[in-house]
């Protein structure tokens, strides 16, 4: 090993394979002559408390790429970190963070619905018990393979594709959180999307006459269903202080898109419902759809009785609106739905109340139409 003062001339002339040399105008500088090639590295010890923790050698370039000026700098960077006690040649420390804590910070960062939050958690409950407490970067396509053919062979196709979702938006929760995880393990999976619903074609008339024969509660709450083609859990959370029969307004506060929902109620739902308040008045319930021996107040599950559930309702609700001549932005809004695109952004539904009212009451006299209602 030689130590000289280092000159383009003299890199230049060194002989190939002559081994380390170090460098007498900047600490830590060395020119490698390997046997085809020559270049510059700088080399240094790393110290914390005054204690060496390791030495460290980083490769700056090959002679023929760099200038000796250019690694004079460099090599006095590189110098100053070691020296402040950082290792340069580290990566990214691992947080260890596992599975069930992925899902701590997932839940963490967004503003999901109640719903969704109870779905990551059963997820987890239920089905991830092998690999919650488990460190993400240990988690495997493997483990992941074996998991979905585990739950898709013991509950099913749908079940398997839903918990390997939840699967794949944690760990790459965690991967912001962890740099050292590499490529999420569940895309190397075919997860299958969630199958579509089929619904047949509904007879209206033969609706109608069904919920006739239902409790006055819940015959009223099936046809609201379909009027206004609410989400179940929307239409059941309405308060009497929801509804404004004067303005013949219907609010939803529980949405699946987040937010408030403002549903301008055709002329029958509106007489409909504030018959139903006037009926239920001596039971005091703050809610519109109440039902007393419930823990939470209001009727937790509609009686079926032969109609469709409530989101095959919405099914028919949104292909009828189309049948009543609502356009296709008008009928989404209707539905609670977001817009797509940037511009869907820019849309307020609760201030297009009296826009949309039209394409409500079509919507309803196409119904009361099909179902012989004067």
């Amino acid at each position: 090993m030689a130590i000289f003062k280092f000159t383009e001339a003299r890199i230049r002339d060194l002989a190939l394979g002559s081994g380390i040399h170090r460098d007498t105008e900047v600490k830590g500088l060395m020119c490698i002559a390997h046997k085809t090639t020559k270049s510059f590295a700088v080399q240094g010890d790393v110290r914390r408390d005054k204690r060496l923790v390791r030495s460290v050698r980083v490769k700056i370039g090959r002679v023929d790429h760099v200038r000796l000026a250019e690694a004079r700098n460099e090599a006095r960077k590189l110098m100053a970190t070691i020296q402040s006690g950082v290792d340069p040649t580290a990566g990214p420390e691992a947080t260890g963070i596992t599975l069930e804590q992925a899902l701590i910070e997932h839940l963490k960062e967004r503003d999901l619905s109640a719903a969704t939050v109870r779905n990551y958690r059963y997820h987890m409950d239920n089905y991830l018990g092998r690999l919650r407490r488990r460190a993400v970067a240990d988690v495997t396509r493997q483990d992941c393979r074996e998991l979905m053919e585990q739950l898709t062979r013991r509950h099913g196709r749908t079940t398997g594709a839903s918990v390997m979702r939840t699967v794949r938006a944690l760990v790459n929760t965690a991967r912001r959180h962890d740099e050292t995880i590499g490529a999420n393990p569940v895309d190397a999976l075919r997860v299958p999307a969630t199958p579509k619903r089929e619904v047949g074609e509904l007879d209206v008339e033969t609706f109608w006459s069904t919920t006739e024969a239902m409790s006055p509660l819940m015959r009223d709450l099936q046809r609201a269903f379909l009027l206004t083609g609410a989400r179940r859990t929307s239409l059941l959370g309405v308060r009497r202080a929801d509804f404004d029969a004067g303005r013949g307004v219907l609010a939803f506060t529980h949405m699946k898109t987040g937010g408030a929902w403002s549903f301008p109620a055709g002329r029958w739902l509106t007489a409909t419902l504030a018959t139903r308040m006037k009926e239920d008045d001596p039971l005091a319930s703050p809610w519109l759809w109440p039902s007393p021996g419930s823990a939470s107040g209001h009727v937790a599950e509609p009686k079926r009785g032969g109609v469709p559930s409530p989101h095959a309702l919405r099914h028919h609700c949104r292909t009828m609106m189309i049948a009543a001549g609502v356009p296709y932005a008008e009928g989404a809004l209707l539905l609670g739905q977001r817009l797509p695109g940037a511009s869907g952004g820019y849309v307020h539904q609760t201030h297009l109340v009296e826009a949309l009212r039209p394409h409500a009451q079509a919507l309803e006299d196409l119904v009361l139409g099909r179902a012989g209602v004067a």
